[in-house]
Order: structure tokens, then C-alpha cells, then sequence
């Protein structure tokens, strides 16, 4: 009996190894797995693909990457999702597309993985995620649909986010002595004054281009200036007195830009920077991994960086991509392991490092990072004003964003009158918003 026992005790003290060994690494049932990601052409991508082989040497999961343009990467996801078995098992998405796919029920809620115990890592530590990416990106179902409250869910995790940043010529700015706008009366002081200072340079680049580039300039401004595109009933309020004021600041700033400045979408702005044809910028945060690259930019050790200057509040955007599981992916609990190494202190540290954007407050606090990237740490502070709602994610936005950047070209171009072109705005988006049911509790 007594060689039975200690039979049995030796048996059961091996099983319990055995056991505790896997359980060691969650990683181990997965060893083999070929993930295959969709992601888009991006800077931050960009860095992902540097750091992907440490993924799968940690985890012994391979990666597949199906790197696309984000409009074609759209377009392909939208065929794969209403797919009964999709070829990806983790997509990137542009935030605007949040709520067209949990509206049509294609992405996963988040809370089933990061409940199992042998999937969700204890030391991941959500708190440490930036909130306004988080409410903004990956959070729908709460307040107003698309926001954080106790109807709300985690459909994905902010990943290649942006906020907005004032990048200036630093020489410029000392060779006029010249103070660093905190405001938008002293910005807009300074966008036309530039010009006269240095004849053919531009005061501020800006997006200006027919449909989401003139857009996403206008919202810019919207938000620290007071503004939104509705009330808390949905009433269009985009044409009220901060919404002219927006649309005036925005034409001020194109008028007295760099040459070409009516037709600039994202990249041409970045480029008159980049080229030295203008003073300032005021944009996403994920620019300024450019400015400082050789091959990129001839302004190389010129420019500095603040907040986004305040209006009646600070304000500045939030913006870019999430990474999410998709329902019918083949493979979700090994792309619910990449999700959270990508994301976690670890991983987010290993991209910002390749010249990624980083996800956690950590790492724009962290000391290498800060090394590496002096500015990480003034865009660290800009987050404490990261707005999640200074555009509406509702499934209707397309419309109604397209027929604002519409308007706003031909008031930047064609001179149409700004209260004129957003009153038509705010009519033809209340026809939408009715026709889609947004009135129907009234």
C-alpha cells in the first residue's frame, strides 16, 4: 500500500509539471499557427512588420501580412467579413469603420478573450492604454452609440492611433523671435504674418481637398473652438457660430499657406513641410517620425513640437487605426494572442522603437523611447487632450462627411459663403439622420 501511495503522489507530482509546464506558456497549443493580417500601408504598419519576427520567435505563431492602401484594404475587407470562413484572422481598420462592422456584426466583442484565464495575460494592464484612443477606436455600443458607458463593449484595441500635434520651424520661429502659438487668436496671428517675414513661404499647411481631406481640416478646428457636428439629439449644430468660426479659421489658414494649398490632401501638406515651404503644421501625431529622416525631409533637426493650440478648450483629435478580430476569422484565439503582445508595455515599447505610434502613456514616458524620439514626450501631454468625440462614428458618417468636405472645398475654392454652405450641410444631414431612424423616439 505504502509503494502504491508514494506510486500514485510520484504519478500525480509529475502530471502537475507536466501541467504547470504548459500552462507556463499560453503560447504552446498555438505553436504552428500561421496567422495571416490584414494591414494598411502605413508608417506604423511599417514598424509592425520590423517587429513581427520577435512575435513569432517568443510564441513560435507565424504571421502572414496582407499589407494593402487603407481604401483598398476597406474595399477587401468588406468582401471578407460577410465571408462563412475569412482569410484573416486579425484586420486593421480606419476608425471610421468601427461602426459599420459592429453594426453589421462582423468583428468580435473583446470581453469573452480577455475573460479566459488562459488567453487574457494578468500583467496586461488596461489602465495603461490610452483612453481617448480607447473610447474613440475600440469602444462602441456605450453613449451615443459609439462611445464609452454602461451599454458600451471593446470591439478592438487602438493600434496605429494619432492625435493631432503643432510642429513649427524652430529657426524660423528664432530668427523673427516669434512666440509658440498657445491659442487660436495667436495662431491665426501668426499664419499670415509668416508670409510677410519670409516672402514665399507658406504660414501653415493644411488639408484642403474635396471630400474627407477638407473634412478632417474643418473638424480639426471645430472641436477647440467650441463646435460639434450635432447636439446631444442629433440636431445638426455644425452651422452654429463655432462652426463659422471653424470654417473661417480653416480658410484664413489655406489662404495664407504654401503654393498649391487649395488641392492638399494629407500627404502634399506633409510634404510642403517637409520641403521647407511652410512655417507650420498641424496634423497627425504619425507625421513626425518623417521629419527627422534624411531621405524624407530638409528640415532635419529645425523643428520643434507642442499641443494643439486651444480655442475655447484644448481639443485635439483622435484618429487612425485599431486592430480587431474578425467573426469569421479561422484562427481567433491564437490572433487574440498577437492582438495582446502587439499591444502590451512589451510589444508597444518594440514598435515605437522601430518608429511606430505608441498605444500606452508608458511609452511615451519611457526613457528609451524618449532617447530615441525627443518628442514622445510633448505628444504624451497632448493626450491628456485627445478628444474621442470630435467627429461622430455613427453608420452614416460617410455620407454626411463626404458632403461636408464637398462644402468646405467650394468655400476654400469657389468662395461660397460659409453660412450659406453649412446651413445646406446641416439640412441635407438632417435628412439623412431622419431617413436612417435617429428621430424615430421623438
Amino acid at each position: 500500500m505504502l509503494n502504491l501511495a508514494k506510486t500514485i503522489a510520484l504519478t500525480a507530482a509529475a502530471v502537475t509539471l507536466t501541467v504547470g509546464a504548459a500552462l507556463a506558456n499560453p503560447y504552446a497549443p498555438y505553436k504552428g499557427t500561421t496567422l495571416v493580417v490584414n494591414f494598411p500601408a502605413h508608417a506604423h504598419y511599417d514598424a509592425v512588420r520590423k517587429v513581427l519576427p520577435q512575435f513569432t520567435k517568443e510564441t513560435g505563431i507565424g504571421v502572414e501580412v496582407d499589407q494593402l492602401q487603407y481604401q483598398k484594404m476597406r474595399e477587401k475587407q468588406t468582401l471578407e467579413l460577410t465571408k462563412s470562413k475569412g482569410d484573416y484572422d486579425l484586420i486593421a481598420y480606419v476608425v471610421f469603420s468601427k461602426a459599420d462592422y459592429v453594426f453589421a456584426d462582423q468583428i468580435e466583442n473583446l470581453a469573452r478573450f480577455f475573460m479566459n484565464p488562459k488567453l487574457a495575460d494578468p500583467n496586461y494592464d488596461p489602465d495603461d492604454l490610452i483612453q481617448g484612443y480607447l473610447e474613440n477606436i475600440g469602444v462602441a455600443g456605450g453613449k451615443k452609440g459609439y462611445l464609452p458607458g454602461p451599454t458600451g463593449s471593446l470591439f478592438g484595441i487602438p493600434y496605429g492611433a494619432e492625435t493631432s500635434v503643432f510642429g513649427y520651424r524652430k529657426d524660423i520661429f528664432e530668427k523673427h523671435n516669434l512666440k509658440v502659438p498657445e491659442t487660436y487668436d495667436e495662431l491665426l496671428d501668426l499664419v499670415c504674418k509668416i508670409p510677410q517675414l519670409e516672402p514665399g513661404m507658406g504660414g501653415l499647411a493644411s488639408r484642403a481637398a474635396s471630400g474627407h481631406q477638407a473634412s478632417h481640416a474643418f473638424l480639426l478646428h471645430l472641436a477647440p473652438l467650441g463646435g460639434r457636428v450635432f447636439d446631444d439629439n442629433w440636431n445638426p449644430i455644425v452651422n452654429n457660430a463655432a462652426g463659422v468660426q471653424a470654417a473661417e479659421a480653416l480658410k484664413k489658414i489655406v489662404d495664407c499657406g504654401p503654393e498649391g494649398s487649395k488641392s492638399f490632401g494629407f500627404s502634399e501638406a506633409a510634404n510642403a513641410f517637409l520641403q521647407g515651404n511652410t512655417a507650420m503644421f498641424l496634423d497627425t501625431s504619425i507625421f513626425s517620425g518623417q521629419v527627422n529622416d534624411p531621405e524624407k525631409s530638409k528640415v532635419v533637426g529645425k523643428v520643434g513640437w507642442a499641443l494643439h493650440p486651444a480655442g475655447v478648450r484644448r481639443g485635439s483629435q483622435t484618429g487612425g487605426f485599431g486592430i480587431a478580430i474578425p467573426k469569421n476569422a479561422q484562427h481567433k484565439e491564437a490572433a487574440f494572442l498577437l492582438m495582446q503582445w502587439l499591444t502590451s508595455k512589451h510589444g508597444d515599447k518594440l514598435v515605437a522603437m522601430a518608429g511606430g505610434n505608441p498605444s500606452r502613456y508608458s511609452t511615451h514616458a519611457d526613457a528609451d523611447v524618449n532617447a530615441k524620439f525627443p518628442h514622445m514626450k510633448t505628444f504624451g501631454e497632448a493626450l491628456k487632450y485627445a478628444d474621442p468625440d470630435w467627429r461622430p462614428i455613427i453608420p452614416v458618417w460617410g455620407k454626411i462627411n463626404a458632403d461636408l468636405g464637398t462644402t468646405m472645398s467650394k468655400i476654400l475654392t469657389e468662395g461660397l459663403d460659409i453660412q450659406e454652405g453649412l446651413d445646406g450641410v446641416a439640412m441635407r444631414a438632417k435628412a439623412i439622420m431622419e431617413e436612417a431612424g435617429y428621430y424615430s423616439w421623438k
